[in-house]
């Protein structure tokens, strides 16, 4: 009976400490949504964008949504001037699952030039390829473009490792279509603090500079 007492302090003690921790990262990341942008007149210029990624496609063959809006804000922030380049950042696991090649085709298809778009193969993680964008790409500051709840995060990771990052908000999905994506998040942001404040986590591959 004793230990199952202590069993379940141990538990309810754990469990504060979780939730402190969700609701601390969420709050701390939350901060980042002043550098983040949804018309495109506040947004300051840079040379370079990165724009992360997403699967084209669902399970049943349905659009995503999220990566159409973001290929979308992508076609506006190049079209209106604000970045003269921009890097496709994301996960390239097999030969049929090429996040970074499905993006740049979209975007030479809706009119940005093909030599204006850099594909980053290693974006396996939002901290992956904020990173790489300045260890491998050169950049200190530049705009990326996602959903502003993604937005927030890659901000805050930008700016923690001495990025000048703001974020340009593509349309977002509605509560109900997006709210697994949403719960996802709330956890994401936690693990997001963990990686930067504690754990220092590194990209998975890091490699030569890439002049762009």
């Amino acid at each position: 009976m004793q230990m199952k007492r202590k069993l379940l302090v141990v538990l309810l003690i754990f469990s504060i400490l979780t939730a402190t921790l969700i609701v601390s990262a969420n709050l701390i990341i939350s901060s980042s949504a002043q550098y983040t942008f949804d018309n495109l007149s506040e947004l300051r210029p840079a040379y370079c964008a990165i724009l992360l990624g997403t699967s084209k496609w669902l399970r049943g063959g349905r659009r995503n949504l999220y990566y159409q809006y973001r290929i979308i804000a992508a076609v506006e922030v190049y079209k209106s001037g604000k970045c003269k380049k921009i890097i496709v950042s994301g996960d390239n696991r097999t030969q049929q699952y090429n996040e970074p090649m499905t993006m740049k085709r979209d975007l030479i298809k809706a009119g940005v030039q093909e030599a204006d778009v850099i594909c980053d193969y290693a974006g396996f993680r939002t901290l992956d390829s904020i990173l790489r964008f300045k260890e491998i790409f050169g950049q200190q500051h530049g705009i990326v473009i996602s959903q502003k709840f993604h937005n927030t995060r890659a901000v805050y990771i930008g700016r923690a490792y001495g990025i000048e990052l703001y974020g340009y908000n593509a349309r977002d999905v509605d509560v109900y279509g997006g709210l697994k994506t949403r719960l996802r998040e709330v956890l994401s942001k936690a693990m997001c603090v963990l990686d930067v404040k504690i754990l220092q986590t590194k990209p998975k591959f890091l490699g030569e500079k890439i002049k762009i």
